[in-house]
């Protein structure tokens, strides 16, 4: 399993690529959101028209009804017919960090989940499967799949609202938003604040942010991040204002001396829970209890609905609540407490309950402090015997997480798992994951660890208040849960089981689709990635021998296609892997003094030849499998590299503007165009199996070159493709049947309307093939078609996995 350490290869994953989509999609898209009079003035209003919109087609991952063709000369001629498509997911389930669910308190069967990067998801009981509720958010808004906070309504359940943003500093470039739902987030609705929300920033695991009154549903509370105080919406969420008696914005950052405003962003106001013994049905709750990231001052009362707040006295100081979580039949307000925001950090912490009649204190920590080595996050109470209460270890990383359990409000606790004589333990639990096999990550430890691991990260967990066998935690993987949670009481086990059919949470990097064998190669950012012999199932195992913390890049011979190459982010070599089988085996290659990371590698169109561009040291090449690596001259270190497809031994790069061919193996390459192409580095280009020399690239950034192009001579020239005005990613499908030449897709922009489109006449015109329900935020990564199913197109998300479509039948 992963060790702390790579564990927090996934943060920089995602730093990586939204940078990359920062830098690709410019200042424009910092526009449209924001409204209102700015944050000096307390109050925001609701976004109107498109610009505040995140979509108001149904967000649950499904069907097309519609596309729309555009010419190539950018025009928007009236609707041609085309053919409608049909939405999937590379089923993998999961691959991401879950930090928060959350149970309807009046409706049996109704939670939510929210991701980090993925988006918000609804469960489905009858199919215990979950349903994605942010599918139509654009590429404009592509920080809005990044969900901070999620909230139910109580009284009226088929209201939920999801705290939208990705990143608090310039890595997002728009504000934040409160999306709201009628039904149950099949349709949204949106407001813009006046500042950012992060749900990939740190701290991210502390919560909930967003909180509706179980009194007056038309009273919520969204507790904001860098410094922007406690907000409130006294309309059901469609304005906001500022509280401003509320005393304290939070003081506490991970690390204040980050220049990129990543790890000092101030966290801020944290949760915010209700007191529903105080107040009565249409009037607001009279007690509201809000944590801070404050150390010294972490937890804040009003007792009159909000007008005033004081400091909580007698309260524990020297760690932040992650969660305030209130038992009102016995009168108890429990903290789970850590010295640090999360959620890979945290080397102690403390569980304390609060009398809400007499205002006693009671640190009710399961372990001594002494023995403590892990902070407390992951809280929930069951709401059918409130005397019962969980709470998890979440940064327990070894041997493994922990979660405790007390039937007595915390006066004597059990746990998951206990040291017999070391290294041995004992469990309360079995796991079964044969539904996600790849969840064991192929691994064999010795004891005391085991695999699969009980979780890491896990700052999400939740009784069903209806249920008190059935409880749901996640992870920095996946969702678990149990639907017998009783026998841990009774000296028996419960049973674990993956619970996480529909969440698709993985950070795609490179996609292939070979002529034979496997139908799909993946490139994945913190699970390495999957060969995929059947779609609609879940690979036994991700890439092994050697196991990347991210797969950068891959690619296969096109004339072998079971010579596949893969390289990716590791903390020790290799950091290159070959295979003969396409890709069902593997084994690490050498590799070039200095390498720090994957960069892009190409492999050549028999098999023979291989050029890699790694980070950390220049261009190499290669003969035959393995390695032995040889200096590439002629081309700057950093460069993208790719093979011709008919050529054996031809090879192209770009770097900065310029496009370098090799046509000797990758040992020299030679600069052959510069003229009208993109000046920087966000670029994808690829060359067409079957053609020597035809290459279409794509890429650019706002305010320069941006867009298609197309060449015929191996790079020498290359002429725009008009229309398109703007292209991000290209690849290769299947002709149409008649045509002679390959359909394209690309993840693009022409005739004024961004997404995924499709060409069967070589770029003369193209059609639109998704849809305004089905955008996935960013796109920009990669696409291919099937080389052998003409019409299915598989896209790269940024966190909703691999999405694949086909013609409907």
């Amino acid at each position: 399993m992963r060790t702390r350490r790579k564990r927090k290869r996934r943060l920089l994953n995602f730093l990586f690529a939204a940078l990359f989509i920062a830098a690709t999609t410019g200042p424009a898209l910092g526009t449209g959101q924001a409204v209102g009079t700015g944050p000096s003035s307390g109050s925001v209003s609701e976004a109107a028209g498109p610009a505040g919109s995140a979509g108001s087609a149904p967000g649950a991952a499904g069907s097309v009804e519609s596309v729309e063709s555009v010419a190539s000369t950018g025009s928007r001629p009236d609707a041609v017919a085309a053919d409608a498509y049909d939405w999937k997911n590379a089923r993998i389930d999961g691959g991401g960090f879950v930090p928060g669910i959350v149970f309807n308190r009046s409706e049996k069967n109704l939670a939510y989940a929210r991701t980090d990067i993925g988006g918000a998801y609804r469960w489905n009981a009858s199919s215990e499967t979950w349903t994605p509720l942010l599918d139509s958010v654009g590429w404009d808004n592509w920080g809005h799949t990044g969900v901070a906070s999620i909230a139910s309504d109580p009284v009226d359940p088929d209201n939920v609202y999801a705290a939208v943003g990705t990143y608090t500093n310039d890595w997002d470039p728009t504000n934040g938003a409160i999306l709201r739902s009628a039904d149950r987030g099949a349709s949204w609705k949106s407001t813009g604040l006046p500042f950012k929300l992060g749900g990939n920033m740190p701290g991210r695991g502390m919560g909930e942010r967003l909180a509706v009154d179980p009194h007056d549903n038309s009273v919520l509370y969204l507790a904001a991040p860098s410094g922007e105080g406690l907000w409130r919406s006294t309309d059901s969420g469609v304005t906001w204002a500022e509280v401003t008696s509320f005393p304290n914005p939070g003081n506490y950052a991970q690390d204040p001396s980050d220049p990129s405003g990543y790890a000092s962003d101030n966290q801020g106001v944290v949760w915010v829970t209700f007191d529903e013994s105080t107040g009565s049905a249409g009037s607001p709750t009279g007690t509201v209890y809000v944590g801070v990231a404050d150390k010294e001052n972490t937890v804040y009362r009003s007792t009159d609905a909000g007008r005033t707040w004081s400091r909580l006295p007698g309260q524990p100081t020297g760690y932040l609540a992650h969660k305030g979580v209130l038992d009102a039949e016995n009168g108890y307000l429990y903290l789970a407490l850590s010295d640090t925001g999360g959620p890979y950090d945290g080397a102690k912490g403390q569980v304390w309950r609060y009398a809400t009649a007499t205002s006693e204190w009671k640190n009710i920590s399961p372990m001594t402090d002494a023995d403590t080595y892990f902070g407390y996050s992951g809280l929930t109470v069951d709401r059918q015997h409130p005397g019962t209460v969980m709470v998890t270890g979440y940064s327990s990383w070894w041997p493994d997480t922990q979660i405790f359990r007390t039937n007595d409000s915390g006066d004597n606790w059990t746990r998951a798992w206990d040291w017999t004589s070391y290294p041995n333990r004992s469990f309360r639990y079995t796991m079964d994951v044969s539904s996600s096999p790849w969840l064991t990550w192929g691994a064999n430890p010795s004891p005391p660890e085991v695999t699969p691991k009980l979780g890491w990260m896990t700052e999400a967990l939740e009784i069903d208040p209806f249920d008190s066998d059935r409880m749901m935690y996640g992870t920095g993987a996946t969702v678990y849960g149990t639907g017998n949670l009783t026998d841990w009481d009774d000296g028996g086990k419960i049973g674990i089981e993956p619970m996480a059919r529909g969440i698709e949470e993985t950070a795609v990097n490179d996609l292939a689709s070979p002529p034979s064998g496997a139908p799909l190669l993946s490139a994945l950012g913190d699970i390495g990635g999957f060969r995929h012999t059947d779609l609609t199932s879940v690979p036994s195992t991700m890439y092994q021998s050697p196991n990347f913390t991210s797969t950068t890049s891959l690619d296969f011979a096109e004339k072998n296609p079971g010579t596949v190459v893969r390289a990716g982010n590791a903390d020790t070599a290799p950091r290159v892997a070959f295979s003969t089988d396409n890709g069902a085996n593997w084994w690490g290659g050498s590799e070039p003094s200095g390498v720090t990371g994957g960069g892009t590698v190409a492999a050549g169109a028999d098999g023979s030849r291989f050029v890699w561009s790694p980070q950390g040291a220049g261009v190499h090449y290669a003969t035959g499998v393995g390695g032995g690596w040889s200096a590439s001259s002629g081309i700057p270190a950093g460069a993208t590299v790719e093979a011709d497809r008919e050529n054996p031994r031809t090879f192209y790069g770009f770097s900065s503007g310029t496009f370098y061919v090799s046509t000797d193996g990758g040992a020299t390459f030679t600069a052959r165009s510069s003229q009208g192409l993109p000046a920087g580095d966000s670029v994808r280009f690829k060359a067409l199996p079957g053609a020597e020399g035809d290459i279409w690239f794509a890429g650019g950034a706002k305010g320069g070159a941006y867009g298609l192009w197309h060449s015929k001579d191996s790079g020498a020239t290359f002429t725009k493709v008009q229309g398109v005005e703007e292209a991000d990613t290209i690849g290769f499908g299947k002709a149409a049947p008649g045509a002679s030449y390959q359909t394209l897709y690309a993840s693009a922009k022409i005739g004024g309307v961004r997404g995924i489109f499709r060409s069967t006449d070589a770029g003369a015109s193209w059609v639109r093939v998704n849809d305004d329900a089905h955008q996935w935020g960013w796109t920009g990564a990669a696409i291919t078609g099937d080389p052998r199913v003409y019409g299915r197109v598989y896209v790269a998300t940024n966190g909703r996995g691999i999405v694949y479509g086909d013609i409907r039948e």
